[in-house]
């Protein structure tokens, strides 16, 4: 099954990039190539552009703090069991601590490294960062891997609050979606949205041996998914077969 998903407003776009993003660095820190630890370093100059919103802090702290509400609300509800609320409110708390505590913008103790900022300044060139161009930054990927995974981990470190607190906002999330099996007729999907709740995100399960490609839009009052068919890479052209999928709205 391939799993996509639709963000309803801007805030959760912001979210789902830099979900994506702080997973790549994960993955491209625990490898040892030089290649791979030039991409961590992109990947790390990508999370502060797209962290650096002014307002990002902003609203982490406030989807942290509506949990919080969300969490009391369920205390002492005896279906609920008290031992994972519990440690999910401190989850929470620890989370809203440590950004709240942020000097600043996301990374903003990065930008003021001389040494990265001028590699970061050469990156986004084409071809930018051969050796003639930066010296300084050959003899670094030419270092012992453990040098170089030692300072991309204080430099990931850095940037850690933010990516933690936005894992555990995407997850408390998901968790309140409830999966259906729905069919497309003819390759088109319609549904219109339960009055009175406010949905924040969609998540849709597509067997990926159909080769259906789902092209979703979405607002407060109505869902629609169109389904596309592609083969050997060519452009996705409009399918007109019934096929069946699994929805979640996630408020």
């Amino acid at each position: 099954m391939i799993l996509y998903e639709y963000p309803f407003n801007e805030r959760l776009r912001t979210y789902l990039r830099l979900e994506q993003l702080y997973r790549r660095l994960s993955e491209l820190l625990t490898r040892a190539h030089p290649v791979d630890h030039h991409f961590a370093l992109v990947t790390l100059f990508e999370i502060i552009d797209v962290a650096g919103r002014s307002d990002l802090k902003t609203d982490i702290l406030k989807d942290l703090e509506r949990q919080k509400h969300l969490l009391e609300v369920l205390r002492d509800n005896p279906s609920i069991s008290q031992h994972m609320l519990h440690q999910v409110a401190r989850q929470v708390e620890h989370c809203f601590k440590a950004v709240n505590e942020l000097p600043g913008k996301t990374g903003q103790s990065l930008t003021e490294n001389d040494w990265l900022m001028s590699i970061r300044s050469r990156i986004g060139i084409p071809g930018g960062t051969c050796n003639f161009d930066l010296p300084a930054y050959h003899a670094w990927l030419n270092l012992d891997p453990r040098y170089r995974q030692r300072d991309l981990e204080d430099w990931a470190g850095e940037l850690a609050p933010v990516g933690q607190s936005l894992e555990l906002i995407l997850q408390l999330l998901r968790e309140t979606g409830v999966p259906q099996r729905v069919v497309s007729e003819q390759g088109v999907f319609q549904q219109a949205m339960p009055a009175g709740r406010s949905f924040q995100l969609l998540r849709l399960r597509i067997d990926g041996s159909l080769h259906l490609i789902p092209e979703i839009s979405g607002n407060r009052l109505l869902v629609s998914v169109r389904l596309l068919r592609t083969e050997n890479g060519s452009k996705p052209l409009p399918s007109n077969e019934d096929a069946a999928f699994e929805l979640t709205l996630c408020a």
